[in-house]
């Protein structure tokens, strides 16, 4: 089956809604996970956009799909933040004290 660009975006949409589901609940594991996928997804974008172009009205569509992928990795990182501040805290738990 040929893929066009904008299924890709299309792709990276949906994926980054269920990443925001994921963080939602807070199954991290499962946001990590579809992550990959969105980086998997990104790398085929690339490489298809090489060879393939779109053209205006599609132009128009990818730049409607981009904001909302933008708008859902913000409320993501939002969600995220906390999450990390507590990883984070973790880490600097389980350290061994530095020697002076």
């Amino acid at each position: 089956m040929e893929h066009h660009l904008l299924d890709y975006y299309k792709a990276i949409e949906n994926t980054s809604r269920q990443m925001l589901e994921a963080a939602q609940t807070e199954n991290w594991d499962q946001v990590v996970r579809l992550e990959g996928a969105c980086a998997v997804l990104i790398a085929q974008l690339r490489h298809k956009s090489a060879t393939d172009q779109l053209g205006p009205e599609e132009r128009k569509e990818k730049t409607k799909i981009m904001q909302r992928i933008l708008r859902i990795d913000a409320e993501i990182r939002c969600l995220a933040e906390p999450w990390l501040n507590d990883l984070a805290q973790m880490i600097d738990r389980s350290s061994p004290a530095p020697m002076h």
